[in-house]
């Protein structure tokens, strides 16, 4: 009786941590998510303006930041404010390749959901101004 209790036991541990280890990539990507991600895009789209102002002024110098920057900026805050409308509209359905991951070039890399491309594609959310930072000097370290 305690080796029929006790093999019930293993394999019901077993079972669920075999379960555990087979969930989908895309399984933390829900339509709650989408429609979370569409709300922040539409309204911190305008994020991308200064942003992009500042990578253009960072790589290019100050002439090509309140330029090109301003004008960059602009086209990526109607593309983003466009795929957040969409994603509004359709945050029910699965529409990105059955999936509810988002559609706009550099969300995910072949490695991971954290990889992208900040300066040609778009991250899931809007960059945060002013809240927290990339760069090493304003962290402290342990």
């Amino acid at each position: 009786m305690k080796r029929l209790l006790l093999s019930t036991l293993l394999l019901a541990i077993a079972g669920t941590a075999y379960a555990d280890i087979q969930a989908p990539p895309a399984s933390e990507y829900t339509a709650t998510r989408k429609l979370g991600r569409a709300l922040s895009n539409v309204l911190f789209a305008v994020d991308e303006i200064p942003n992009t102002v500042i990578r253009w002024n960072e790589r290019e110098g100050n002439n090509a930041g309140f330029t090109v920057g301003i004008v960059d900026g602009v086209a990526r805050t109607f593309t983003r404010m466009g795929y957040g409308f969409y994603e509004l509209v359709t945050f029910w359905a699965p529409t990105y390749k059955c999936t509810y991951r988002p559609p706009y070039q550099g969300s995910c890399g072949r490695s991971g959901l954290k990889e992208f491309n900040t300066w040609s594609g778009f991250t899931e959310f809007p960059a945060e101004l002013g809240m927290d930072t990339q760069y090493d000097y304003a962290r402290q370290r342990d």
